[in-house]
């Protein structure tokens, strides 16, 4: 019996890094980019919260170098000096703040954390808390790492940096675009990065999105996960533990595979929002009825071990996977069909993009303007994100989270949770529909001439329901689209070809007569770790 306990509690253990820890069941979170803590405070009060959002990505929170050309670029905040948290979104007393504030609101917080390197090679000064570095003798006092604390150039074929994708060493032991690359096999160096985690962990976060996780050894991860402590429980049930989620861009083809990650916990499926372009801009033969069994033919992970995103700040700037069929805000139309899909198919973990605008030339890192920083004062001091009347953000900033058709899927996904996809229709092209088992239904026009006119089974019970991407279930009533379900559970679907948002969305909690929900709806049913856990437990009785 001993040995069983033993055996379940290691399962317990690993599958707790697989589970995000939102709270209220709660189905997706946003990665507000680039925000300050003081406005991720406030949005998770005034907005987050009571939409039913379960949790902040934040940008990478600890001390950076400072690039002052090309006018504070984005990508400075993924070259450490320090794990101070000391960066231009705020300081170590507002990030706590903002933790707990989140937290009070059940809007848990994932922090980006960039362990795999320092700063690139060659540069030294202040960083963004005022600490020395030096990039060109490896000296980070703030730290402290220094030469020895750094993988040599003996590992790679010509120099210091990346050059073959195929050679696994190459890979993980060389830098990445000349980022000095910390040697993770060094228990010291562990050592400094779990101190830095467990920092975090004590203040309130719930888990992390770990940058270059493929340029790492999964098994020095494993040595820094396995220092992990248990998360705060001030704010977690007792033993709960840290979500873990890696940055894996595996478009197969190179020397590596996400499935050597998957142990440690989800990896982000970057085929997922590839995949979903080509299918929503009609590409590559793709079609809206390949939908229907898109997880085997598209060869992504499992659903307990996979993150999704229709786009992600790498991507929507035209590198990190993708290229030019990735769907961003500047297809409002096709990114409010991608991100409405993905919330209603039971796929994965969710991840909603919320970002800011900049002036794009073209699909190509290179392009400078690709590299803006957030919208700042004349300063460089990134400014506040104001939101009008409203409700819509302004100031430069996009909050793709605040648009109605996404909000409310959100709640469609946390209403639908523990109920599998059902009653597929599809028209042989760009027309689909499906429901959630009896608590949600979906349809989608993509045609290009041709209006979604039918007779569809929704799962529903009988009634009226508010569609929700066309408007809100308000004081028992509809401002948007109203669907009536029949007694046999079918009804009537309209969506004409030219309709800015082609789509409707109806669940339990948008029946006209009820009083308005959020994502905080209660979930009947068992969670994939629960499962699991019975499951492993027949089956070791059975053993015995």
């Amino acid at each position: 019996m001993s040995i069983v306990i033993l055996l379940l509690a290691g399962l317990s253990s690993a599958l707790a890094q697989h589970a995000p820890n939102t709270a209220d069941n709660r189905q997706a979170i946003v990665h507000l980019f680039e925000w300050r803590w003081t406005d991720i405070a406030a949005e998770c009060e005034r907005f987050l919260g009571p939409n039913g959002f379960g949790g902040v990505q934040v940008s990478p929170p600890n001390e950076n170098r400072v690039v002052t050309s090309p006018n504070r670029p984005w990508w400075e905040r993924y070259q450490p000096v320090s794990y101070h948290l000391n960066t231009r979104s705020g300081n170590d007393e507002e990030f706590r703040d903002m933790v707990h504030r989140c937290n009070q609101q059940g809007v848990r917080i994932y922090v980006d954390a960039v362990i795999n390197h320092m700063c690139a090679h060659g540069y030294s000064g202040n960083g963004t808390g005022g600490i020395y570095f030096n990039g060109n003798s490896l000296d980070f006092p703030g730290v402290p790492f220094g030469p020895n604390d750094f993988n040599d150039c003996s590992a790679c074929l010509s120099g210091c940096n990346i050059h073959s994708y195929d050679d696994v060493n190459e890979l993980r032991n060389c830098r990445l675009a000349g980022l000095l690359d910390l040697k993770l096999s060094s228990d010291y160096v562990r050592g400094k990065i779990t101190d830095y985690l467990n920092y975090l962990i004590s203040i309130g976060v719930a888990g992390f999105r770990v940058d270059a996780a493929k340029h790492m050894w999964p098994r020095d991860m494993a040595a820094i996960f396995d220092r992990l402590t248990d998360l705060n429980t001030a704010y977690f049930p007792s033993g709960s533990r840290p979500f873990i989620f890696m940055e894996v861009i595996d478009l197969d083809g190179e020397g590596f595979s996400s499935s050597e990650y998957t142990h440690l916990g989800r990896v982000t499926e970057f085929k997922y929002g590839m995949q979903l372009g080509y299918v929503f801009r009609k590409e590559n033969d793709q079609k809206l009825e390949n939908l229907a069994n898109f997880v085997e033919s598209w060869g992504l992970q499992l659903d307990n071990s996979s993150l999704v995103f229709v786009d992600n700040h790498d991507n929507q700037r035209g590198h990190g996977a993708g290229g030019q069929s990735i769907i961003t805000f500047r297809d409002s139309r096709l990114y409010k069909m991608a991100n409405a899909f993905m919330l209603a198919y039971p796929y994965g973990f969710v991840r909603i993009m919320s970002s800011y605008y900049w002036d794009q030339q073209w699909w190509n890192f290179e392009d400078r303007n690709n590299w803006i920083g957030p919208p700042a004062d004349a300063n460089g001091n990134t400014m506040a994100v104001s939101i009008n009347n409203m409700g819509i953000c302004v100031n430069g900033w996009m909050c793709e989270h605040r648009w109605p058709q996404i909000r409310n899927m959100v709640t469609f996904r946390t209403v639908a949770a523990g109920h599998g996809m059902g009653n597929w229709w599809d028209n042989g092209n760009n027309q689909i529909a499906f429901s959630r088992g009896d608590r949600a239904f979906i349809a989608i026009n993509n045609e290009d001439r041709s209006a979604l006119d039918t007779t569809l089974q929704t799962g529903l019970p009988s009634g009226d329901y508010c569609d929700v991407i066309s408007g809100d279930l308000a004081k028992g009533g509809c401002t948007g689209k109203t669907i009536t379900v029949r007694e046999d559970s079918r009804a009537h679907i309209h969506i004409k070809v030219d309709d800015e948002d082609p789509m409707i969305a109806i669940h339990a909690g948008s029946r006209a007569g009820n009083a308005s929900v959020n994502g905080t709806a209660s979930f009947q049913g068992f969670n994939i770790v629960t499962l699991t856990l019975i499951c492993f437990c027949v089956l070791i009785s059975n053993i015995m």
